[in-house]
């Protein structure tokens, strides 16, 4: 994988603005902050991320992938106010769980998800 960075440009933090890859390609169905068995054990952005990391990451294992293999991600938010207080322990979430992988991401405040105690979806593309 290489990380695309235009000329001149500054590094961005905390994601890429492109990403080049090949190999298999892995498409991760939108994840969210419950756990395998349907259940929302934390209500916070925070707390649902980590669930949706673990969620991803266990998606990515069947398909024997981890966390470097990961090249896009598209997350949507029902709270931009609420993902921006939150990004000290979203940061630490991703360090813990995916290390210094930054994939080229987007991040879509939108009006709803299909389950209403949902706090955020992120779909995953990786490659190995």
């Amino acid at each position: 994988m290489q990380t695309l960075l235009p000329e001149g440009w500054p590094r961005p933090k905390g994601y890429a603005n492109g990403v080049a890859a090949e190999g298999k390609m892995i498409f991760v169905a939108g994840q969210i902050g419950w756990t395998p068995e349907g259940v929302f054990e934390a209500a916070d952005f925070a707390g649902q991320f980590r669930q949706t990391l673990l969620n991803t990451l266990a998606v990515l294992k069947a398909g024997g992938a981890g966390p470097e293999h990961v090249v896009r991600m598209t997350w949507y938010v029902v709270d931009k106010r609420e993902y921006l207080a939150a990004l000290r322990e979203v940061g630490a979430a991703w360090r813990e769980l995916m290390g210094a992988n930054y994939p080229a991401m987007a991040v879509v405040e939108v009006k709803g998800l299909v389950e209403d105690a949902a706090r955020l979806e992120i779909e995953t593309t990786a490659v190995v």
